[in-house]
């Protein structure tokens, strides 16, 4: 099976550079856009100088839109509606500097025949691992021991040490082969778990080629000693994991959520927890951030992180990697090697 790894640019550009400008959020700029990031792009295009668009209204935005070929986005792009498409009847493609092109990417753009390419693969890298960490971390019940020695400044008996500790032969239930669900199973394989994958538009032979064994919702939850939610939100999505499939998971289960809080429905694992009947490792809750006031908050058996999972720090610098190489091919006319297509936004987070 092909890995997901995302393709990063190896050599300089030797063709034609198109002319290219970069919209997004000026603080996601500053953090995204390095010195030697931004070395790296203009490596493979013209880039408009700085600042960024933020505001495709202004006569600076107008004036940059009328000659751009490419427009380089990320996180607080504005809408690419019909007027700002008016104003850039130069504009070929679009390449995402984040994962999502829903906030920004309109039906006017693919009704102009736009090229869309996004970074969701190199997003997916980091989550995964996170994924990963967590899934091994708990097996060892790490955090609570380390919680409960940092308390009492002495070892329990290792010797005397559960049986339901460990991570050999546990079953994982990976929900949904998105981009970061393939790659959380492409990082288990070298450990010795047993995968389980539920995922309605995968077919056995591609669950085969995968190596998981494909199952129900309900025997996801029911047979998995972690389940791990991977699906992204759409309409058919929402509140999916449900208070059945919560009550069903084994004794001390570990549910691990890094896709979006509103997949799950929360008051009841809001109460499945505060029973003590499993844990919980939330790095997206509903909303992003809960109340002060919120019961998650007291609940010990519950680890939540700040939606940390995704790319941050060094790891922007894989974003934007990962446009310059777009770019590059694109302009040799090899088209994108991580391509949005029209036909498959309905399925995408």
């Amino acid at each position: 099976m092909p890995s997901t790894t995302p393709t990063v640019p190896a050599i300089p550009t030797t063709h034609r550079r198109p002319r290219a400008a970069v919209a997004m959020k000026p603080d996601a700029a500053a953090a995204v856009l390095t010195p030697g990031a931004l070395a790296a792009l203009a490596g493979v295009c013209e880039l408009a100088p700085l600042p960024v668009l933020d505001d495709f209204t202004t006569d600076r935005a107008r004036a940059t839109l009328a000659d751009t070929e490419i427009l380089v986005t990320g996180w607080g792009c504005p809408p690419l509606d019909e007027s700002v498409l008016a104003a850039a009847p130069q504009l070929r493609a679009v390449v995402h500097t984040a994962g999502t092109v829903r906030g920004h990417v309109t039906e006017a753009c693919w009704e102009r025949g736009i090229e869309v390419s996004s970074a969701a693969a190199a997003n997916a890298l980091p989550v995964a691992e996170y994924t990963l960490a967590m899934i091994l971390l708990s097996g060892k019940r790490v955090l609570e021991r380390a919680r409960d020695y940092r308390a009492e400044h002495s070892r329990d008996d290792w010797l005397r040490t559960s049986a339901e500790v460990g991570n050999y032969g546990r079953t994982v239930g990976i929900l949904s082969a998105s981009l970061i669900g393939r790659r959380v199973i492409e990082l288990l394989r070298p450990h010795d778990v047993r995968v389980l994958l539920h995922d309605p538009y995968v077919s056995e032979a591609d669950a085969a080629e995968l190596g998981v064994r494909p199952v129900g919702l309900a025997e996801l939850f029911a047979q998995s000693d972690v389940v791990s939610v991977h699906t992204p939100l759409l309409p058919a999505t929402l509140g999916l994991v449900s208070r059945e499939l919560l009550m069903s998971m084994r004794p001390d289960g570990v549910f691990i959520n890094t896709s979006r809080g509103a997949v799950v429905d929360q008051d009841a694992l809001t109460d499945v927890l505060r029973q003590n009947r499993i844990r919980a490792i939330l790095d997206v809750t509903d909303p992003d951030t809960l109340l002060s006031s919120h019961p998650l908050w007291e609940c010990e058996n519950a680890l939540i992180t700040p939606h940390l999972a995704g790319s941050q720090g060094n790891e922007w610098r894989r974003l934007v990697d990962l446009a310059v190489g777009e770019i590059d091919r694109w302009a040799a006319g090899d088209g994108f090697a991580h391509p949005v297509r029209r036909e498959r936004l309905a399925f995408l987070a």
